[in-house]
């Protein structure tokens, strides 16, 4: 998805053109040729901002539920580091 990037002018001049850009993909927005604002669909920004769960709802894999994982600390001192 490539976006378009229009000028603080356009955005005021031709609203219906950066609308219909936006449908397909966000669109940025520049003030003084720095990106200022950025414009995108209803469903992108729900999409974006939707709560995907907790972090480790996030990062969840398919098969992964039965791994047993060690999450004890270890017990000794920590070694010195080496550097060669």
């Amino acid at each position: 998805m490539t976006s378009e990037t229009f000028t603080s002018r356009d955005f005021n001049r031709e609203p219906s053109r950066i609308k219909r850009a936006a449908k397909r993909a966000p669109v940025i927005i520049t003030e003084r040729n720095r990106p200022d604002i950025v414009v995108m669909s209803y469903e992108r920004y729900t999409a974006l901002t939707a709560d995907a769960g907790s972090f480790l709802e996030r990062i969840a894999m398919p098969g992964l539920s039965n791994l047993d994982l060690d999450t004890n600390l270890p017990t000794g001192s920590p070694r010195a580091a080496v550097f060669d």
